[in-house]
């Protein structure tokens, strides 16, 4: 049992990033930035980020159950990454502030990768349930330098 509720509680901690990251979406003033021909579009978001939490709450989960407190570092990694990728929507889609959110998931980019080498070391499974998680968020690091570039009069 005590299984089933840690596992609850890594998906309600996740998506309570997430759902702090939808407090700030695309809105008019994003629509009028440039943006390059392989942006893409605004509907795939949402499912991706989906997967992407619940993949996060399942290695988060595998790691706590195999070691509990043991892995308390790699798992104040894991929640300050969280923290970074839900203050990078209010920096980008909120402040509008392209520069510094790009400086944010700069930082999170890192702290994910050290997350997941934490995490493989603890279990295997866990790191890569992180790989996808890791390849979008360079990607998203791409797509936010590419957008800041090419509207450097707005942030």
């Amino acid at each position: 049992m005590s299984s089933i509720v840690s596992l609850v509680v890594s998906f309600v901690i996740c998506f309570g990033a997430a759902f702090v990251g939808t407090r700030f979406l695309p809105d008019e003033w994003f629509k009028r930035l440039n943006k390059p021909s392989w942006n893409p579009p605004n509907w795939l978001f949402a499912p991706v980020w989906t997967l992407l939490y619940a993949l996060m709450a399942i290695a988060a989960w595998r790691v706590w159950e195999q070691v509990g407190l043991n892995a308390a570092l790699v798992l104040a990694l894991f929640v300050i990454q969280l923290v970074l990728n839900s203050a990078w929507t209010w920096i980008f889609f909120g402040l509008h502030r392209l520069d510094r959110a790009f400086v944010d998931i700069v930082v999170l980019w890192v702290l994910i990768a050290a997350t997941l080498i934490g995490f493989w070391q603890v279990n295997p499974l866990a790191g890569l349930l992180l790989l996808p998680y890791l390849a979008w968020v360079s990607f998203a690091s791409f797509l936010n330098l590419t957008i800041w570039r090419l509207n450097r009069s707005t942030g």
